[in-house]
């Protein structure tokens, strides 16, 4: 855990209401103190554009239609 900002002999976390197992206060306590780790995400990777897919190298699939046998035989 980092370096608290409180008080000392402050608790960082108060119950007000209601009596949280030793479970539940595990997990609150874990969501609390990762949410303030002050970690970032690692950045995502660049996205790749269209033109550097190697899918889009080899050029569109060839469409039937009229003629298309005769025009496939030059």
């Amino acid at each position: 855990m980092g370096v608290s900002d409180e008080q000392p002999g402050r608790p960082a976390l108060r119950i007000v209401r209601g009596a949280p197992t030793p479970e539940e206060l595990a997990v609150v306590t874990a969501v609390v103190a990762a949410a303030g780790s002050g970690e970032q995400a690692p950045p995502e990777p660049p996205r790749r554009g269209r033109w550097a897919d190697p899918a889009w190298q080899h050029g569109q699939a060839p469409y039937p239609g009229p003629g298309a046998w005769a025009s496939s035989l030059r």
